[in-house]
This record gives structure tokens, C-alpha cells and sequence, in this order.
């Protein structure tokens, strides 16, 4: 059964609300900024690391809570497969160009919206390689399916209960805080 026109309304209102949110969070934390993300790479500056596990950690506690008081079912919680090859290939892809552009697709958004060069030139980048390789996949597709490992989460590779890998990630967090600061007050 299809879901009403409002109640889909709804979800892309929210959807826009919470990545106008997001966005907003990025861009007091600096991150709309390549020097600032550069930092990372120099060990200076861990901004973007305390940040992005920051939003990690605060989804898997709500996930784990909204889940435990019943108001989400992860059963209808999209995971998609694991591909190695093309997702190893992306992997690269954007590893690089966030080493040579110092920013990520969400930080060069940032960047655009605030009027910075770099985060249109980037986004320009990112958009000509989406397209280009939207029509490269067509003389691709054994990449495309290549090393396929299916759907997997944490809780399914490791056999602990989910709340024990809850609070292994927020352990390993805040000592990664912890190291994180520690490390830019020698730089």
C-alpha cells in the first residue's frame, strides 16, 4: 500500500529539515572551510573527526532507543549490499579528492551555500563525475556487481547483543575524543 500524498509530503519536509540542520551544524563547526578539514590530514586539527562520530554516535543511540521504545522497526531500515569493487573504486575516488580539494561532498555543499569557490568547484567536480560515470556504468556492469558481499551491520558480524555494540562505539569515541585532543594540544 502506498503511503499518502501528505504523509510523504511529510517525509521529505523532514528530510529537508534535518539535512538544512545538518548543514547548518557543519558550518558553525567550521567545516564549510578546506583549511580547517586540512588539519585533519596534518594532525592539527580534528574538527571533522569529533564531528562526523559525533553525528554517528548520536544516530546509533537514537536508532537504539527509538528501537527499543518501539517507534522504529530496523527490519524496515534499508541497508545497502556490500559491492568491494566499486565501492573500494569510490573509496579512492573520494579519498583523493578530499586530500586535493580538503573538502567532502556534505562540506563542499557547506562550503557552496556560504559562497566559498572551492565548494562550487568541487561540487562542479562532483557532479561532472557523478555523470560521467552514470554513463560509463552501461560498458561496466560486471564492475558494477563485482564482489558482492551482501547486506551485513555490526550486530550481524559480531555476535554480541546490539546494546553492548552501542556502547562499544561510544566507548571507543570518547577515548578517540580523548586521543584526538590530546594530540592537538601538542600540535
Amino acid at each position: 500500500m502506498n503511503a499518502p500524498w501528505f504523509a510523504e509530503q511529510g517525509s521529505i519536509a523532514a528530510a529537508l529539515g534535518i539535512g538544512v540542520a545538518f548543514g547548518f551544524a557543519l558550518e558553525r563547526a567550521g567545516l564549510g572551510s578546506a583549511r580547517k578539514l586540512v588539519g585533519q590530514f596534518h594532525l592539527t586539527d580534528f574538527t571533522v573527526f569529533k564531528v562526523m562520530f559525533t553525528a554517528i554516535v548520536t544516530a546509533m543511540l537514537g536508532l537504539f532507543w527509538l528501537a527499543r521504545f518501539g517507534v522504529v522497526d530496523f527490519e524496515r531500515i534499508h541497508v545497502p549490499a556490500t559491492f568491494l569493487g566499486p565501492q573500494l573504486i569510490g573509496g579512492l575516488v573520494f579519498g583523493a579528492g578530499f586530500a586535493i580539494a580538503g573538502l567532502c561532498p556534505g562540506t563542499s555543499c557547506v562550503a557552496a551555500a556560504s559562497g566559498r569557490g572551492d565548494g562550487v568547484a568541487v561540487m562542479a567536480g562532483m557532479f561532472a563525475g557523478a555523470l560521467a560515470a552514470g554513463f560509463g556504468l552501461t560498458s561496466l556492469p560486471s564492475l558494477y556487481t563485482s564482489g558482492d558481499r551482501g547486506v551485513f551491520t555490526l550486530p550481524q558480524v559480531l555476535p554480541l547483543p546490539y546494546g553492548v555494540i552501542v556502547a562499544a562505539v561510544v566507548a571507543v569515541a570518547l577515548a578517540g575524543f580523548a586521543v584526538a585532543e590530546r594530540i592537538e594540544k601538542r600540535a
